[in-house]
């Protein structure tokens, strides 16, 4: 396993980060304890969850997952083992489960919001501190989930940034938190917190949580140069584009228990026609170099100079070792202008 420095810390991370949005949906207790078990047995340290999940998110799974990482770490005594990222959630009416008793069961980045959600992610998880606490998504309005066109709103109120910052400083010196972050975020909304940062004194961005693989590479603009320039890495969530860059979708398949099989009408986007076509370029480019197109998908993310950690969502254990195998796999030059070529032709294709 290779490891990577979170942000500014002294925090060694794996390169391999094991996310778990499927545990209480597709997966089972017992199955998290397992990929548990096998991931730390492997090197990997790093682990991601969110108090929204599972995946799709319904009241009945709201906070499970996190509440199957608190029994294993009540049975297996290994918290100390683990870098332990959660995420609380940016402004959305979907969950009015969550926090009913604020702003009409509107999800929002405000002092009691988080504080309340920080509180509620540690009792499930059974733990005194997260070692990484993440805002899902902003407040405000932006590009989210692969959105390329920014539709600016002026009426838009979003909790101020400062507010939420300075409510995760409380939970760092109050030792709940050791380290804050983003997800689903802009260049400017992370150097506006860098910023506000610095003026205010709070607690500095260490990392942001976006999507990034071949297929939606939107963090290459903008976004990596702040990575690189500012050490706040990315922890790459869906390297392999919920599961379409396997090749296992191909020719129309849709494999038993398969994401795609169960919740495609949520996804639709990712097994488009035109997507999918797109896709096949990329297999057909692993299997003419010997590697497995998932190996080939996590190496590419995990070769960009910006990258702290590869997020991989697994179901089945060999989903894990092949995410293990891309650690040591170094893709050639060759490959990688194979790659570009397609790209160049191709370089938004879930937007198409």
């Amino acid at each position: 396993m290779q490891y990577r420095k979170l942000g500014h810390t002294d925090i060694e991370v794996s390169l391999i980060c094991l996310g778990s949005m499927t545990w209480g949906e597709q997966n089972s207790r017992e199955d998290a304890f397992e990929q548990l078990d096998f991931s730390l047995a492997n090197g990997i340290n790093f682990i991601d969850t969110a108090e929204m999940y599972a995946v799709p998110p319904r009241e009945q799974t709201y906070g499970l997952t996190e509440q199957y990482i608190g029994d294993w770490f009540k049975h297996s005594g290994k918290r100390n083992e683990v870098i332990l990222a959660t995420k609380v959630m940016g402004r959305a009416g979907r969950f009015p489960y969550a926090r009913p008793h604020l702003h009409d069961g509107e999800t929002r980045l405000d002092k009691q919001s988080i504080l309340e959600a920080c509180n509620a992610s540690l009792k499930r998880l059974q733990t005194d501190y997260i070692d990484l606490y993440q805002l899902h998504w902003p407040d405000r309005q932006v590009n989210l989930f692969g959105q390329l066109g920014y539709s600016y709103n002026p009426d838009d109120d979003p909790v101020p940034l400062l507010e939420s910052l300075e409510v995760l400083n409380e939970l760092v010196k109050a030792g709940k938190v050791r380290h804050i972050g983003l997800s689903n975020e802009s260049p400017w909304g992370t150097m506006k917190c860098l910023r506000l940062a610095e003026k205010h004194d709070l607690p500095r961005l260490v990392s942001i949580q976006n999507p990034y693989n071949l297929l939606n590479r939107a963090y290459d603009f903008g976004m990596s140069e702040v990575s690189c320039l500012e050490q706040v890495g990315l922890l790459a969530y869906s390297p392999l584009a919920m599961g379409v860059l396997s090749g296992k979708y191909e020719n129309g398949a849709r494999p038993q228990g398969s994401r795609m099989q169960l919740f495609g009408h949520y996804f639709t986007k990712y097994i488009a026609d035109d997507v999918i076509a797109v896709v096949d370029q990329y297999v057909a480019i692993a299997r003419e170099h010997g590697l497995d197109p998932s190996v080939m998908a996590h190496a590419f993310v995990n070769q960009q100079p910006f990258t702290t950690s590869n997020i991989i969502g697994a179901t089945k254990l060999d989903q894990i070792k092949t995410a293990l195998d891309s650690v040591e796999t170094q893709l050639s030059e060759e490959l990688l202008l194979e790659i570009a070529q397609v790209h160049s032709r191709y370089p938004h294709p879930l937007s198409m």
